[in-house]
């Protein structure tokens, strides 16, 4: 598993070395976090923090991660995970990438995850899809009102294929209808066999990938298909940190999970 981070964020520079606190007002930052929700996963045969920042890499390797180091040519977090297993003696066979500003990932995403690419040898990147409750629906509304870019939406066709991701809350719905009409929550994890990243990294960005600033649209737009696999929250809260107002919000369900 490889945890992709850069310090220079357009929208939350500094993010990955951001404090948030847990349920006894101890502060971890966002990576250390990032790390702890990998570490809590199951199968993983090891865990990466990839990063071009000095700054990020002597902090990780302070708690304990192990560190590669990245060019700061890589435009997002896929291209920092191909260079990252491109430096392998032995590639693995499928690559996670939790994205650094995802920290209250459950770890059964990720299993769920792993466990589809392993039923599916023809899968070549999947991730995963959350439906969203009433209440995560009205903060990617409440976040769109106020001009934030909040969480992502995914939207897929019949098998599970995604169609679209989009910063926008998709499909559209009219305001009395919007609860009946399913959104799902994009989770910030990918699967992705070695393969599919070495070609990745050979194509150029398109139109929607760098309109969106979503690195996934790049394989839509060259015709490589995403595999969307739905999970299941199980009572588990989910949010991203992806402004600076995201911190209460994970504040908030790190206490009521009782994490340190």
């Amino acid at each position: 598993m490889i945890i992709p981070a850069r310090y220079a964020s357009t929208r939350y520079p500094a993010k990955p070395l951001a404090d948030l606190r847990g349920a006894t007002g101890e502060a971890r930052s966002l990576i250390r976090r990032a790390w702890d929700a990998a570490m809590a996963v199951t199968g993983v045969d090891r865990v990466l923090v990839a990063t071009d920042d000095a700054r990020i890499a002597d902090h990780a390797r302070g708690f304990g991660a192990e560190v590669t180091m990245t060019s700061p040519d890589c435009a997002n977090g896929t291209e920092r995970c191909a260079e990252a297993i491109a430096g392998l003696t032995r590639p693995p066979g499928i690559v996670v990438n939790l994205q650094g500003d995802a920290p209250l990932t459950p770890p059964w995403f990720v299993e769920a995850l792993v466990e589809a690419m392993r039923a599916d040898p023809a899968m070549e990147v999947a991730t995963p899809v959350l439906r969203c409750d009433e209440e995560a629906l009205d903060g990617f509304v409440a976040d769109r009102r106020a001009g934030r870019v909040g969480g992502t939406t995914a939207v897929m066709d019949r098998r599970g294929r995604a169609l679209y991701f989009s910063k926008e809350v998709l499909p559209y719905a009219d305001p009395a209808k919007r609860h009946a009409v399913p959104v799902f929550h994009h989770v910030g994890v990918y699967a992705y066999r070695p393969p599919a990243l070495a070609r990745y990294v050979g194509l150029d960005a398109g139109q929607l990938e760098t309109s969106e600033g979503l690195e996934q649209l790049r394989f839509l737009e060259h015709g490589i298909a995403v595999q969307c696999v739905e999970v299941e929250a199980r009572g588990a809260s989910f949010w991203e940190l992806n402004n600076p107002e995201d911190v209460p919000r994970i504040e908030k369900v790190l206490a009521a999970r009782g994490t340190v």
